[in-house]
């Protein structure tokens, strides 16, 4: 499996109003084998993982399955939060998406159901 591109939206300490990306076919990173992850702590190493993570299998493996993921990992203060990732195995490309929201996407509103699936 070869990871392709990166979205997200209020992730851990990656608030944003909107969707980021970011496009691991474009540069600096095509043509690159290989590339690390750096920054101090609370930049959002960790949480970029977390991305593929949700993406992929709904969960997140430091948070284990002790309640839903979205208590854990929705930026505070948010009412929605979405983890995608696009990824190619042989000559096929998927993506793999994962969001939550609290009832009408605001901050106080209750929790909805998680959503998760996959595109081919």
């Amino acid at each position: 499996m070869k990871v392709l591109a990166l979205r997200w939206q209020n992730i851990h300490s990656l608030r944003c109003a909107s969707p980021q990306t970011i496009d691991l076919e474009a540069a600096p990173f095509h043509g690159n084998g290989l590339f690390t992850i750096t920054g101090p702590t609370g930049a959002g190493k960790s949480t970029l993982l977390d991305v593929i993570c949700l993406a992929l299998y709904g969960r997140t493996p430091r948070f284990g399955d002790s309640v839903g993921p979205a208590e854990h990992v929705m930026s505070w203060g948010t009412g929605e939060c979405v983890a995608e990732v696009d990824y190619a195995v042989a000559d096929r490309r998927y993506r793999s998406r994962w969001a939550c929201h609290r009832a009408g996407r605001k901050a106080e509103g209750r929790l909805q159901a998680q959503i998760g699936r996959a595109h081919v």
